[in-house]
């Protein structure tokens, strides 16, 4: 299974956050996933670390999960911009369709672990949480 990660379960995962539910981290967890962290969440960090709302920093993300074999980064190319639903935020509306490229161009099944109930709502791509 594919996950795409968005920046707060990522955050509270780096964290060790009780606030990540235990499906979330179980999934997280499991080496047979393959997990994708659009170029969104790591800008969102590198501005919350910034301004000293997490602790985590890019750099532990680079560490911690860019060096795993089943995790990429995935970039903000031409693909994902084609994919942009306009009925989100811009951040949300950039790991949506991140899902999209994976699920609908590369052919993967394909999860988006979040709680932001925009996202959920929106039924655009499937969540876990």
């Amino acid at each position: 299974m594919t996950y795409i990660l968005d920046t707060h379960p990522l955050v509270w995962f780096l964290e060790a956050s009780p606030r990540l539910s235990a499906v979330a981290r179980a999934a997280i967890s499991d080496p047979a996933s393959q997990l994708v962290i659009p170029s969104i969440v790591l800008v969102e960090i590198s501005y919350l670390y910034a301004r000293k709302r997490i602790a985590t920093d890019v750099g532990a993300v680079r560490r911690r999960i860019l060096t795993a074999t089943n995790c990429v980064a995935y970039p903000l190319d031409e693909q994902v911009v084609e994919h942009i639903p306009t009925n989100l935020d811009i951040h949300d509306a950039i790991v949506v369709a991140t899902a999209l490229v994976y699920r609908d161009v590369l052919r993967q099944q394909v999860t988006v672990i979040t709680k932001d109930e925009a996202i959920r709502q929106s039924r655009l791509v499937e969540v876990l949480w």
